[in-house]
């Protein structure tokens, strides 16, 4: 395992490596960028003969780099794959890159700048659901297209996005049942970060628990992004002996508090923890030593046995290095210009509105997760799996549903 700052040099040189990507041309050789396209319905949009501009809008920056890298890594290897398997509608992929530095007025101004000033034909970002409400007004009043990737609360559906992780019953829900069933668990304390996300979570698995499940909440505490001192909640944690914890804490966060519950002598083995905001992105940073034999609940995992996963895996480390890891956010922004391109080639056009119409009913049967389609409701039918944290930062999947869960972000009795 690495040391602490050894863990720090390694995502500051991630950061750096993906900052100096920004200010210069993909991998690929890309043409001139020469007069726009007269082609009919390109709306605007920042389309010439030979290439057409996307935009790619994350932290590299800030507390939430931790859990953003990846998905600019997985977003600028899908579109390198495309450009090298000739781009799409004859056209090479042009990428601007913006850092939203983890703050949320910052999303909004680069989410403009890229639907604006950049004439992007897409643009892929966003990791918290604060970013993402931040840019949303953005992209409706412009009538850009955003492909969000991150696993969110639901209760929310716009036209001008396409959510390409899972809403509150693909996973949060799915996560309860499953320690209910299997583990027998009725009591449940609630950690999580201070924001949209982890309030409207919890809000939701509070009324699953209290009206479905029939168990109690026994503790709910959140703490400002960025915190890193959880002694106090840990301390009422062992007080109050729930039968799991559940936590929705992020980003840099996670570092500090899977490492303070280990300093308290909370050993995972026999205290349940469940997460529904830990990838293989953010153990790398926390180390799994400290948070081994924990639960997450994701759509994916590296170490999903198929062999679109396996190739994914090989080219992924291949574009970034062998001892990159691959979370489920990463794999979700990897899914994402792919989606795009089926959209746009089966529009036969760039045209913001007739590729959203055509989005609805597309199915990704290549998917390192599996089958994927896109639901009416722009998000995507998926599985859900729950995994066990391994001390090497990997995880065992213990569970996975046995079909294609369709998306419901507004479910009946949770709102």
């Amino acid at each position: 395992m690495r040391s602490r700052d050894q863990n720090a040099a390694h995502f500051h040189l991630r950061r750096k490596l993906l900052l100096g990507l920004a200010a210069s041309p993909l991998m690929t050789a890309l043409p001139g960028r020469g007069a726009w396209a007269a082609e009919a319905g390109a709306g605007g949009l920042a389309v010439t003969d030979t290439e057409v501009t996307v935009g790619i809008l994350h932290s590299l920056t800030g507390t939430m780099a931790m859990s953003e890298t990846g998905a600019t890594q997985g977003e600028r290897l899908a579109i390198e794959q495309i450009n090298a398997a000739g781009g799409i509608l004859g056209r090479k992929v042009k990428v601007i890159q913006e850092d939203g530095a983890s703050d949320w007025p910052t999303f909004a101004e680069k989410a403009r700048k890229l639907v604006v000033n950049d004439h992007c034909a897409a643009v892929f970002g966003c990791v918290t659901s604060a970013s993402r409400k931040a840019v949303l007004p953005v992209f409706e009043q412009y009538n850009g297209l955003l492909y969000y990737p991150t696993y969110y609360e639901g209760l929310e559906q716009s036209k001008n996005v396409i959510y390409t992780g899972q809403e509150a019953t693909q996973q949060t829900l799915a996560a309860l049942d499953w320690v209910t069933k299997e583990k027998g668990a009725k009591s449940f304390f609630m950690v999580g970060s201070d924001y949209i996300w982890p309030r409207t979570t919890n809000k939701i698995a509070t009324k699953h628990i209290t009206n479905v499940t029939k168990g109690t909440i026994v503790g709910e505490e959140y703490f400002p992004l960025g915190h890193t001192q959880f002694n106090s909640v840990i301390n009422k944690i062992k007080l109050k002996k729930p039968d799991v914890i559940f936590a929705t804490v992020v980003g840099g966060s996670n570092v500090a508090f899977y490492k303070q519950l280990k300093a308290a002598g909370i050993d995972l083995k026999k205290q349940l923890l469940v997460t529904v905001s830990v990838t293989e992105d953010d153990v790398d940073g926390i180390g799994g030593e400290n948070i081994a034999d924990a639960y997450s609940c994701m759509k994916y995992f590296q170490t999903i046995k198929n062999s679109n996963n396996e190739t994914f895996v090989a080219a992924f480390k291949k574009r970034w290095g062998d001892k990159t890891v691959i979370g489920d956010i990463t794999q979700a922004a990897y899914l994402s210009p792919f989606l795009w391109k089926a959209a746009v080639e089966k529009a036969g056009t760039f045209e913001v509105d007739k590729v959203i119409a055509a989005s609805p009913g597309l199915e990704l049967t290549n998917a390192p997760e599996g089958t994927v389609k896109i639901h009416e409701n722009h998000h995507l039918w998926c599985k859900t799996r729950v995994a066990r944290a391994r001390p090497d930062g990997q995880f065992d999947v213990v569970y996975e549903s046995p079909e294609l869960i369709e998306p419901n972000p507004f479910p009946k009795g949770y709102q």
